[in-house]
């Protein structure tokens, strides 16, 4: 198909996330990606400077994940997971009990990460009635968060705030306590806060679920460690559960293996919930981890937990995630993330005593620069590709999380794209 003919059937036909029918930007035809770029139809590349959604942890195509795809492909792509089982599924649950903290120790798969904090929150709720308690009928969470987009997961985004206000009255009413102090607040701030925030904590209560250290899609504000450990011994005091959403962060994107594995936080939760990264933004694919208890208890009382996605563990994805974890184990990522942590430092430090800037901030390989007004997609969308570099601005951020192998030169690009967008919205 000619490039016009597909971008003008696109425009017309295909609807993309979180914008209208027809688009107001046009979408830039794709046709190839490979380490760290895209290749558009035209021949331009840019440098992927989202990790695609945060997922291409490790570069487009990476050999490892390109020979687990095609292997398992050869043999079974897909049987269903209802009575059955293969080695894809039992080695990636390996790694991923492996490499999360002790009791984890049961893993669920899913489709996506939305769906995993959709079994996260029925986990949460049947363990309530398991266990005598089926008055304990909604989810904790603080203000400013983000969890996905059906419906457990836009019930415990910020109701106000957040991209799912739209469905006031048509969620499940949950319980919000203020958003979290900002990264690098007192000891006293961070207390006072947490008081705050066990004061919301009601009878009805089965469970309280935050994004650790970052909140991701919401904001993109970071938080002190101290927050997730002060969160888990609420949760501990009053024998709730305590659900860790490190979809966006998990494998390494923060600094750590996970966030509430980091010892400034040690705080592990009883139910993880990882996605993207987990197949290196090769395929979907998620995990719901929890302990045995609670499995053991809800499978004691109600027979299992009730869902079961077509795809759960679907042997294509769960190979690739097997391949993805051996990456992680290598530990290059340590090396790697510490090092693009400082470069984003350096090329976007200078951006906070900008006019139109409101705040810079950076953690890991995230890089955030926050301005005074909200992005304007054309501008920033042409300032970004003609400086090389594919950035997804929203809101009033602009924002990267690189792939970790991302070369010197290329986060040197990314902060020039970045402030290339700052100055066209002067």
């Amino acid at each position: 198909m000619r490039t016009e003919d597909l971008t003008r059937f696109d425009a017309q036909h295909v609807w993309h996330p979180y914008g209208p029918l027809p688009s107001a930007v046009p979408a830039l035809p794709v046709v190839a990606t490979e380490g760290s770029y895209i290749e558009l139809a035209d021949g331009r590349k840019l440098i992927d400077g989202m990790s695609s959604w945060w997922a291409a942890a490790h570069g487009h195509s990476h050999p490892k994940l390109v020979k687990a795809a095609t292997t398992q492909a050869t043999t079974m792509s897909h049987v269903m997971f209802g009575g059955l089982t293969h080695e894809p599924a039992v080695n990636l649950a390996q790694d991923l009990v492996a490499l999360s903290d002790d009791p984890l120790e049961c893993v669920f798969f899913s489709d996506s990460g939305s769906i995993s904090v959709e079994v996260a929150i029925k986990m949460a709720l049947q363990y309530a009635r398991a266990t005598g308690h089926p008055e304990r009928n909604r989810i904790m969470t603080w203000r400013g968060g983000y969890h996905g987009d059906t419906h457990w997961p836009m019930s415990v985004c910020d109701p106000d705030g957040g991209m799912h206000s739209l469905w006031s009255g048509a969620l499940t009413p949950q319980v919000f306590a203020p958003r979290p102090p900002t990264r690098g607040s007192s000891d006293q701030d961070i207390s006072a806060y947490l008081k705050e925030f066990e004061s919301h904590l009601q009878d009805n209560v089965a469970a309280v679920i935050i994004e650790p250290v970052v909140q991701g899609a919401g904001g993109m504000r970071f938080h002190d460690e101290a927050l997730v450990r002060g969160v888990k011994e609420i949760c501990q005091r009053h024998e709730r559960l305590f659900i860790a959403d490190e979809i966006a962060t998990g494998f390494g994107r923060a600094g750590y293996l996970f966030c509430t594995s980091n010892p400034g936080a040690d705080a592990t939760p009883d139910i993880l919930c990882v996605g993207k990264a987990l197949t290196g933004g090769f395929c979907t694919l998620a995990a719901t981890i929890t302990t045995r208890e609670i499995a053991e208890t809800i499978s004691r009382e109600h027979g299992g937990i009730m869902h079961g996605p077509t795809f759960m563990a679907n042997p294509l994805a769960c190979a690739v995630g097997h391949a993805a974890m051996g990456i992680i184990k290598t530990g290059e990522w340590k090396k790697q993330v510490p090092r693009i942590e400082t470069q984003l430092q350096q090329g976007l430090s200078p951006l906070a005593s900008h006019e139109n800037v409101a705040d810079v901030r950076v953690l890991g390989a995230i890089g955030v620069v926050e301005m005074k007004k909200p992005v304007d997609m054309v501008s920033a969308t042409a300032a970004a590709v003609s400086a090389g570099v594919w950035l997804r601005p929203f809101g009033k951020l602009v924002y990267t999380m690189p792939m970790y192998p991302s070369t010197a030169e290329e986060i040197e690009k990314i902060s020039q794209a970045i402030t290339a967008i700052v100055e066209a919205q002067s």
